[in-house]
């Protein structure tokens, strides 16, 4: 079995609003940042998964990320994969 570093990336689906990343954003322009816009705030994780090759790890995460990781309803995910 190889071992792949994944990087999962997850931001609001656009229409979802984002509440944090709009607070943020305010409070950025209230101290002269006025020139950001559009910041929108998401998560990151981090993992290791064996697996019998690349296209078998980004399979196992896809689905970690539909069933538990991300919330495929409001959320969208982006997976980088390398193997170590």
């Amino acid at each position: 079995m190889k071992k792949y570093s994944a990087k999962i990336y997850i931001t609001l689906r656009e229409g979802i609003l984002d509440v944090q990343g709009k607070t943020v954003e305010h409070a950025l322009h209230s101290i002269s940042f006025d020139k950001l816009s559009d910041l929108k705030i998401g998560k990151y994780v981090r993992l290791t998964a064996e697996a019998e090759s690349i296209d078998n790890a980004r399979k196992i995460i896809d689905d970690a990320c539909k069933q538990l990781i991300a919330n495929p309803i409001i959320e969208d995910y982006q997976i980088d994969l390398e193997e170590i």
